[in-house]
């Protein structure tokens, strides 16, 4: 068995750091839902789409450790390596913003993983091999396919759609929804992972 798992919105939770940095720019209500898709749908539905990108950027970038860990991952993350499950994480992003301050995005996610105790030595003990950050999506599907992963979790269906039915897919979903297919598996939180991977 080897584990894959997605980064963004799987590992690392930017709801509330998307709502801040909009409040702080004064581009949406205090009332407004602290998620990252109602301040995406609030800002398109005011014709400020490049607001959004430029707020991505910080998020991804010189602002990410402001960024929350989903509960739970550690403790799920460590009882599996105890395990001996191996664990990669594989995920897309672009190197740059599109618009904004130019920040090494890829720089920025490992950063905040070992600011998150991934590679301390008395944490997860994460190696650099384990960490992969694509530019596009169908980059980031072969390195599933090329790390071996047997099980992949990811927040996105498109993606888990474009991985190969050999593959277990677990779409990770914190709010609860119906099944997008019989053959995945749908986990909540977490604590839920192991139930559908050992």
């Amino acid at each position: 068995m080897v584990l894959g798992l997605d980064f963004d919105n799987t590992i690392i939770n930017y709801d509330r750091l998307f709502y801040k940095i909009a409040l702080e720019k004064e581009l949406i209500p205090s009332s407004l839902p602290k998620e990252k898709n109602a301040v995406r749908d609030f800002l398109r539905e005011k014709d400020i789409e490049n607001e959004w990108t430029i707020i991505q950027g910080e998020v991804y970038g010189h602002r990410i450790n402001e960024a929350f860990i989903f509960d739970g991952v550690i403790d799920i993350l460590k009882k599996l390596r105890l395990k001996n499950i191996p664990i990669k994480i594989i995920s897309h992003k672009t190197k740059y913003p599109y618009l904004g301050t130019k920040k090494n995005l890829h720089t920025a996610a490992k950063n905040w993983l070992k600011l998150n105790h991934f590679f301390d030595i008395d944490g997860l003990n994460f190696k650099e091999n384990q960490v992969y950050f694509e530019i596009t999506k169908s980059k980031k599907i072969d390195r599933i396919i090329s790390s071996g992963c047997t099980h992949y979790v990811d927040d996105l269906p498109e993606i888990l759609d474009m991985i190969p039915k050999k593959i277990n897919k677990i779409l990770f979903s914190p709010k609860p929804i119906k099944s997008f297919n019989n053959n995945w598996s749908i986990i909540n939180s977490w604590k839920d992972l192991p139930k559908v991977i050992i």
